[in-house]
């Protein structure tokens, strides 16, 4: 990821995204460059229109986790659930030790 991160920054500050800048930002972080990845990540990003995907990004992100949501809330709901009904029959099972 500190590869697509570099080539992020590069571009946030209007610099070219190059296998020079990607290397300098890397090895300024303290990261060890692979140049084969460098490589890989100019090849990659030739075609890309940076800003229309972190445009595409920034509108599917938050469209995701609000669809996730709901869900994660209903099997939170639906756990607590079944841990009051095991409560329950552990409670009613001790009962009848002493009943």
């Amino acid at each position: 990821m500190e590869y697509i991160y570099a080539a992020m920054l590069l571009h946030t500050t209007g610099q070219e995204i190059n296998e020079e800048n990607v290397k300098k930002v890397l090895e300024a972080a303290g990261s060890e460059v692979d140049e084969a990845r460098v490589k890989a990540l100019i090849a990659a990003l030739e075609d890309v229109d940076i800003e229309d995907a972190i445009q595409k990004t920034a509108v599917a992100a938050p469209a995701a986790a609000a669809a996730t949501t709901p869900a994660a809330a209903e099997e939170e709901e639906e756990e607590e659930e079944d841990e009051e009904e095991k409560e329950e029959e552990a409670a009613a099972g001790l009962g009848a030790l002493f009943g």
